[in-house]
């Protein structure tokens, strides 16, 4: 019966401790706003390596830094 197995199973236990989402996310959302500063004032050049690197490095910490600051306000999506 699937009942008795979900009672067997053991409970969901995060890898992050949920305490530290708060601090997680101001961090990385600091590291975010921090890099984009840093890509505004990057010369423009004709193959754009570094501006595609530090662009990219800013979104992925965006978006772990929202995800983290959504669950900490209990914001579970």
């Amino acid at each position: 019966p699937p009942q008795a197995l979900h009672r067997a199973i053991p409970p969901f236990a995060p890898y992050i401790p949920v305490a530290l989402l708060p601090s997680l996310a101001f961090i990385l959302l600091s590291a975010t706003f921090a890099l984009a500063f840093y890509f505004s004032t990057l010369p423009k050049t004709t193959l754009p390596v570094r501006e595609v690197a530090v662009a990219s490095t800013a979104s992925i910490l965006g978006g772990f830094g929202v995800v983290a600051l959504f669950c900490s306000m209990g914001v579970y999506l």
